[in-house]
């Protein structure tokens, strides 16, 4: 039986059975600033907005998935990769460990970032995570246990699945970059000798869409499903590229939407990361000193700085209005004038 989204992750909460520690105020520190290079931002974000810290002191949060629930407020998840570790934030509540281990299942030690990355929902509302150590996308079903989507191209194990975004369809794509693997690129456990970008398609199928790119890393549709974008979180390339869409669900031709290289030269804190999309196609993506908004023309409109390395971002809260981003041991979030697709 299809469960509504609210209803099967109500389910998975309680099955986590995990206590929450308190939260007992509101008045959260600020970190970073707002930046404008266009008057189109005041549309988006208003000049007073604040970027709010939730909570800090993790190792390296990634992956964050708001769930809406059916009966009381909702709450983020997101992944703090090196903990192996699954935390969930409430408002009210705080942040508590929701689920561990999150990416890797074996007996022995794994690297420096084995847990779970990109988390998102699939169309039954079970929560997916792209996992480091198992080297494999999963979702976890509402009696508790774990189900492989994923897990190989043609007999080879994938490298380490990154980030993963649903088509309406109910296609899922995501990218497959080495950062998992305890030496990266240079692991002797890579099987592959490419990083791709794949589609795995609600009857099973598994197709490389491209392996154009070196470190293919967060993604994300335009609101319309004709454009797909990805980041490159190369510090040699350091660029976004939008890909078409073609009515078959393959990849057409590519081109740059931003080339943040020189702001890594620079030494700008981050890689282009993950991202986040509204419902009016404007793309939030992370990347070198923090969150680089960009309007559906790839024009650049303003920039989150948090000071931080800026991993994710996404739309969340009760209007999907608020933008909340993971920023190295940070949890924040932001007020837009917008609302996520």
């Amino acid at each position: 039986m299809r469960l509504p989204v609210c209803l099967a992750l109500a389910v998975l909460f309680s099955l986590a059975g995990r206590p929450v520690s308190a939260q007992d105020t509101l008045n959260f520190p600020v970190l970073g600033e707002r930046i404008e290079y266009d008057a189109a931002l005041n549309d988006l974000i208003d000049k007073d907005a604040k970027l709010y810290v939730l909570s800090s002191g993790f190792d390296w949060t990634e992956g964050p998935v708001w769930v809406p629930q059916k009966d009381g407020p909702g709450a983020l998840l997101f992944s703090d990769i090196p903990r192996n570790a699954i935390m969930k934030w409430v408002e009210g509540e705080g942040v508590s460990l929701w689920l561990t281990p999150s990416g890797f299942t074996g007996p022995h030690e794994y690297g420096g970032e084995p847990g779970s990355n990109g988390l998102l929902l699939d169309p039954d509302g079970r929560l997916v995570c792209c996992e480091h150590g198992d080297r494999r996308i999963s979702v976890l079903t509402v009696d508790g246990g774990k189900r492989t989507l994923v897990d190989n191209y043609q007999g080879k194990r994938l490298n380490s699945p990154n980030d993963a975004v649903y088509h309406s369809n109910g296609d899922l794509y995501f990218t497959d970059p080495p950062y998992g693997l305890p030496n990266r690129w240079e692991d002797e456990r890579r099987e592959l000798d490419f990083c791709g970008v794949y589609r795995l398609s609600k009857d099973g199928k598994l197709t490389l869409l491209t392996d154009e790119m070196t470190r293919p890393n967060g993604i994300g549709f335009s609101p319309d499903e004709k454009t797909l974008y990805v980041a490159q979180s190369d510090p040699e390339a350091a660029i976004w590229k939008a890909f078409e869409v073609k009515d078959d669900g393959t990849l057409g031709k590519s081109r740059v939407v931003y080339d943040a290289t020189k702001h890594v030269k620079e030494g700008w804190p981050g890689l282009p990361d993950g991202m986040a999309v509204d419902k009016k196609g404007n793309v939030f993506a992370t990347g070198p000193g923090g969150v680089y908004v960009f309007d559906k023309n790839d024009n650049l409109l303003g920039r989150i700085s948090t000071g931080e390395r800026t991993a994710n971002c996404t739309f969340g809260g009760d209007d999907r209005s608020i933008l909340y981003i993971t920023a190295d041991m940070y949890l924040c979030r932001i007020q837009t004038k917008t609302v996520g697709k």
